[in-house]
């Protein structure tokens, strides 16, 4: 069976339970898309925890080089990366118990994304989490 994101009612209660989101690949630079998406996630009252090596802080969050190290429990990974990363990323997820995985728009890998949902993640893949709270909160 083909990967499918799920329902708009299940997005908009992913969107209303999350409140700790790790965002991988978080750029420090203002012109980034994931620099964009992770502030507009903070105004709307959202924890951002920026995922990237070599990378102190950004937007006033400390940094992490990888998501084990994170020291608290995050409710959604927001995956900025290519998509020959996104199996990697499902392996860490999964070993890390996180219980939902967000993968941006135009970023696409079915196995994993399917990998991921069977082990009992939520997932939504090849969507922008910016677009889809506009449209389902705003």
């Amino acid at each position: 069976m083909a990967f499918a994101n799920p329902s708009d009612a299940e997005m908009r209660a992913l969107l209303t339970r999350v409140r700790t989101i790790a965002v991988l690949g978080l750029s420090p630079k203002p012109d980034r898309p994931s620099h964009g998406v992770a502030k507009a996630l903070q105004r709307w009252g959202y924890r951002i925890v920026p995922v990237r090596p070599a990378t102190d802080q950004v937007l006033g969050e400390k940094a992490y080089a990888r998501l084990g190290d994170i020291p608290f429990p995050v409710d959604l990974v927001d995956v900025f990366r290519a998509s020959e990363h996104i199996p990697a990323i499902v392996d860490e997820c999964l070993a890390l118990g996180v219980p939902a995985l967000w993968i941006q728009e135009d970023i696409v890998h079915e196995a994993a994304a399917e990998k991921a949902r069977e082990a009992g993640m939520t997932v939504v893949m090849d969507r922008c989490i910016y677009k889809d709270y506009l449209a389902l909160m705003g």
